[in-house]
């Protein structure tokens, strides 16, 4: 069944720059957020698209999107506020939110006894991505719900890879933002010993640029988004936690030792809560920073 109306819950800073590309793209759309105002602001921007008033507004759509922040907002919308009751018989969910991929299995079977398919499509590029529609899609589900959902997918993304079955695409952008968090920690510890011993924070990223240290952070948001002091990747630091602790809780699943990722994964956690939830990622650079300073000042009044 080809996809011509899409149903999309979730726009914020992600959501509403994917929403407007499928509006772009042709497709009929019934829109929906829970901030107040958000939904209709977006509605009178895209004449294609419509505010949803309730569940039963989704009752139409061929396919329907959710960009939300955590597996039990995503249950609550689909079963606490019944939008998965209302949808029509083989309507295909999308779950592009960060999910738990356990948890998304057991929601891909209740989808299913509604006769309802459902495909995880997390994505990694960030807000910068999603708004150039350069995002990569981590995809678990079938191929042939791989291949229904394509057009959709392609108005958002550059890069669609299939993982494997339901559930594997928010185990792939668990463990990606695991590996992302621990480079990111390592890079910065290695910066603020580096400006302790005299080297320039500068000098120490076109280093490890162009060493075997280099990575995603060293390269793309080092220079971008720390030492400029911008701090504005579009990627809060809580929610970069909270895709390790999936990442932790997917390797207690299934009951698989993690040793650095057990600490990496307490660093987080314990700057996230010490911030708010605007704190950008990339912070990491001050937060630890100051971490270590104070270390050092109180080992000196020991």
């Amino acid at each position: 069944m080809t996809i011509t109306r899409v149903g999309f819950i979730g726009l914020g800073n992600m959501g509403s720059p994917m929403a407007a590309h499928l509006a772009d793209a042709g497709f009929a759309m019934t829109v929906w957020d829970a901030a107040p105002g958000v939904t209709e602001g977006f509605a009178a921007a895209h004449p294609t698209s419509i505010a949803a008033a309730g569940a039963q507004s989704f009752a139409t759509a061929d396919a329907l999107v959710l960009m939300l922040p955590t597996s039990e907002i995503v249950e609550d919308v689909l079963e606490g506020d019944k939008v998965a009751d209302a949808l029509p018989p083989g309507c295909l969910v999308i779950d592009m939110s960060s999910s738990e991929p356990l948890r998304t299995r057991r929601q891909a079977a209740r989808l299913q006894a509604r006769g309802l398919s459902m495909l995880d499509a997390p994505v990694s590029g960030g807000v910068r991505g999603a708004r150039a529609a350069g995002l990569s899609v981590l995809v678990g589900g079938s191929q042939d719900d791989l291949t229904r959902a394509t057009p959709v997918l392609d108005a958002m993304a550059a890069t669609i890879i299939r993982v494997g079955d339901i559930g594997s695409g928010h185990a792939a952008k668990a463990l990606n933002n695991l590996v992302s968090a621990a480079t990111m920690s390592i890079t910065v510890e290695a910066l603020v010993l580096a400006e302790a011993f005299g080297i320039t924070a500068d000098t120490m990223t076109k280093v490890l640029n162009s060493s075997s240290g280099r990575s995603n952070t060293s390269e793309n948001k080092v220079a971008q988004f720390m030492t400029s002091g911008s701090f504005d990747s579009g990627f809060s630091l809580q929610l970069m936690a909270k895709d390790v602790g999936l990442a932790i809780g997917l390797a207690r699943a299934l009951d698989r030792p993690v040793e650095v990722a057990d600490h990496v994964a307490d660093q987080w956690r314990r700057i996230a809560g010490e911030v708010s939830p605007a704190t950008d990622h990339t912070q990491m650079y001050t937060l630890l920073g100051a971490t270590q300073r104070e270390s050092k000042a109180g080992r000196r009044d020991i």
